[in-house]
């Protein structure tokens, strides 16, 4: 059974993958609007490793490809920290 987290146990669950996946720590903290790429200089690779951690952190497979996928045909080609928050919502 799982157990659906409220945004504000995800956005801590990000942090806490961005500190040690990534190795992303910055000083201003992580929060909804946080976007990937202009904010946290992620690159694309950094989204895979991101995808895989996640997955590994919740202990089940999450449709992160879908999620990425919507980037490229977006105008705006970053993504907030919370519409990630959303999407794993959607998908718990």
């Amino acid at each position: 059974m799982s157990t659906v987290q409220t945004e504000a146990e995800l956005l801590e669950d990000l942090r806490a993958i961005f500190r040690e996946a990534l190795n992303v720590d910055p000083i201003s903290p992580i929060v909804p609007e946080t976007r990937f790429f202009a904010d946290l200089g992620l690159a694309s690779i950094d989204a895979v490793v991101l995808g895989e951690a996640i997955q590994a952190h919740l202990g089940r497979p999450v449709p992160f490809d879908a999620f990425l996928a919507d980037l490229g045909r977006r105008e705006q080609r970053d993504l907030e920290i919370g519409e990630l928050i959303a999407f794993l919502r959607d998908h718990s």
